[in-house]
């Protein structure tokens, strides 16, 4: 009786093969020198492929220089040489040129721009960055209330990263400072966009840096060095902020229950992994994932108080 693995097999002890070294080809890497696609010289090849990286290469160090006229130019001239099936380079181009007739002042034609990436949008990276690229443009000229409404978007998007709640609270703060309702020009709506009273952008304000503070709170734990200070500073705006906005305690209590009844642990990892495709994503809009939830604690504003203090209705 053989216990077993007591034996061996034959093989094991056979002499190895002669490994046959076959000679290698020789391989000569191609040295370029810096800023090579700036000679002209760059443009006589006929490779149309070669020069849609030369005129790319060429827009990027323009914008890195702030030359965004030549840069657009570069970008135009890199964007004809891109056929439709290279969504990529197309994607990043656009991008590219929508962000430099933003530094120069053209408005129509960058929200033209990012109004045909919304047309590639295929998955949530691309959503999340066209709706960055939206809340820059918006930002550079003024446009309050289109950027808040790109930055809700982004929070039903992205839930459980604090820093697109802290953004919107200080749009909400911007708004009660102005007191105005600065509308989309140029044909540019977004969507579920609408008029909100006072009292409204003040309980949304209090909503977002709430739920930035639990956020914040929640993350800290796994944070350290120079992200954990930037999390500390972070939440110390926020704090002072609530106490500008000076809610009632039973208020904040409610609110905070509200905001953090979807903050668990396994949820946060797993809830919409970045470059899912949005045809296998559900999402809401802000009004529906987060505002009629709120508005459904019967939390009013007591015209009476000062301060902006919130009461419960009863």
């Amino acid at each position: 009786m053989e216990i077993f693995g007591s034996t061996f097999d034959d093989s094991v002890f056979l002499e190895a093969r002669e490994r046959v070294c076959e000679s290698l080809s020789s391989y000569n890497a191609k040295v370029c020198d810096p800023q090579w696609f700036c000679e002209n010289s760059c443009l006589h090849n006929e490779d149309s492929l070669e020069k849609q990286k030369v005129f790319k290469f060429r827009g990027d160090l323009a914008v890195r220089q702030g030359n965004y006229q030549k840069a657009l130019e570069a970008y135009s001239s890199c964007l004809q040489l891109t056929s439709d099936n290279n969504l990529t380079i197309r994607r990043d181009v656009l991008e590219g040129m929508a962000r430099c007739c933003t530094k120069l002042g053209q408005r129509n034609e960058a929200l033209d721009l990012a109004s045909s990436l919304s047309k590639e949008v295929s998955n949530t990276c691309h959503l999340t960055s066209l709706l960055l690229l939206k809340v820059s443009i918006y930002h550079h000229f003024g446009l309050v209330r289109p950027k808040m409404s790109c930055l809700q978007q982004l929070c039903t998007l992205l839930p459980f990263n604090p820093w697109y709640w802290f953004s919107l609270g200080q749009m909400c703060l911007q708004l009660l400072d102005s007191n105005t309702a600065t509308e989309p020009v140029g044909g540019e709506t977004e969507e579920n966009q609408e008029e909100l009273s006072e009292e409204q952008i003040w309980l949304q304000a209090c909503v977002s840096l709430i739920r930035t503070r639990l956020l914040l709170r929640s993350l800290q734990q796994q944070q350290s060095s120079f992200v954990l200070q930037r999390s500390q500073k972070v939440l110390q705006v926020t704090e002072e902020a609530l106490q500008r906005l000076n809610p009632a305690e039973p208020t904040l209590q409610t609110l905070s229950e509200v905001m953090s009844e979807d903050l668990i642990p396994e949820k946060m990892r797993e809830d919409y992994q970045d470059g899912e495709s949005l045809a296998s994503v559900c999402l809401p809009n802000f009004r529906e994932r987060w505002w009629d939830k709120v508005l459904l604690t019967g939390v009013l504003r007591d015209p009476s108080a000062t301060g902006g203090v919130l009461v419960l209705q009863t």
